[in-house]
């Protein structure tokens, strides 16, 4: 029976509540009357949850598992469940439960309504620490100011988008992505639905300081070039003011007794000058070190096992095939 609802889950090291996550999808998605695919996508953990939902799977049809074969990132998960998705609705929730699975019939509901795009804005945040709270809030304000996109403050993954958005996201081809950048982007409907995001269930975050601050980078560099517009802004601003400075010594030495003594000065404008410097390098450096990785052009993604379900770009290419008189991919000519 075709799934009229795909929900994808992205895990990594969800042992501790993979298992109470699927008894409440499972609830929530039983309660929607249409039929639904639970898409749990290991992201190279290094404990049972592959093994917890390959069991689950044996036992309930509707669910599936996409194993990678390491770690890829959250964002590459959630790639990879669109593109064994199914459903005419798509919903992407995290496996911590901090993202209420209840949430989902709101979603639907306003799916439902005609919007193509609906998105849960957290009104709270319960569980988390002051300084996640507070870098959080001020990323979302500053990543809006720099994009042209606009990219809704105080949410995440977590949403519903139509097929037809789906189909559209498969096609983009980004290696660094940024997924609710890329569904802010590509328009259509959209709308939100509130709600009080919940502490997280068991076990740690997956999103320590250094993978937030990557995350981070991610976001800005893939909807906006103004860094490096600042960073020519900046280099200017103090050419302009080492200039100033320049003129100011001269007219000391020329028309005064007085000239600065000693080496301090120099060296101190010479240690600023260097860091800002490396500092606009450095910014450059991640635009370039984003062209390098497209040109390479490896794979997204790469899956040991697939259980319950299949990549429809495979189908697609097979269905190709078969219309222009070649064989199925390892099936020989009769």
């Amino acid at each position: 029976m075709k799934a009229r609802y795909s929900v994808i889950v992205p895990m990594y090291n969800e042992e501790e509540v993979i298992s109470h996550t699927y008894e409440r999808l499972k609830e929530v998605m039983d309660r929607s009357g249409d039929a639904y695919e639970l898409i749990f996508v290991n992201d190279g953990s290094r404990d049972r949850s592959a093994d917890m939902i390959r069991e689950i799977a044996d036992q309930d049809g509707h669910v599936k598992l996409i194993d990678f074969s390491r770690n890829f990132g959250h964002q590459i998960a959630i790639t990879a469940g669109m593109d064994y998705a199914r459903g005419e609705a798509v919903v992407v929730i995290d496996a911590d439960l901090q993202d209420p699975p209840e949430v989902i019939l709101e979603l639907i509901a306003k799916w439902k309504q005609g919007y193509e795009v609906v998105y849960a804005k957290r009104m709270k945040r319960h569980g988390e620490t002051f300084f996640k709270k507070i870098t959080a809030k001020l990323f979302y304000r500053l990543l809006s100011r720099l994009t042209s996109v606009d990219i809704p403050t105080d949410t995440g993954d977590f949403r519903l988008i139509d097929r037809k958005v789906c189909d559209v996201l498969r096609e983009l081809k980004e290696k660094n992505r940024y997924v609710r950048g890329l569904v802010s982007w590509v328009g259509f409907r959209q709308t939100m639905v509130e709600y009080v995001r919940e502490e997280r269930f068991a076990g740690e975050t997956k999103y320590p300081l250094k993978k937030m601050i990557r995350f981070a980078l991610d976001g800005i560099t893939s909807f906006s070039h103004k860094p490096l517009k600042i960073a020519s802004y900046l280099g200017f601003l103090l050419s302009f003011s080492s200039f100033v400075f320049l003129f100011f010594v001269l007219m000391q030495k020329w028309f005064t007794s007085r000239t600065v003594p000693g080496w301090a000065s120099i060296v101190g404008v010479n240690l600023l000058f260097n860091g800002i410097v490396l500092m606009i390098l450095g910014v450059i450096g991640e635009y370039i070190g984003r062209i390098y990785d497209e040109s390479k052009d490896r794979p997204l993604y790469i899956v040991r096992e697939a259980v319950g379900c299949r990549n429809l770009k495979e189908e697609e290419a097979e269905l190709f095939r078969e219309e222009a008189g070649q064989p199925r991919k390892g099936v020989p000519h009769e």
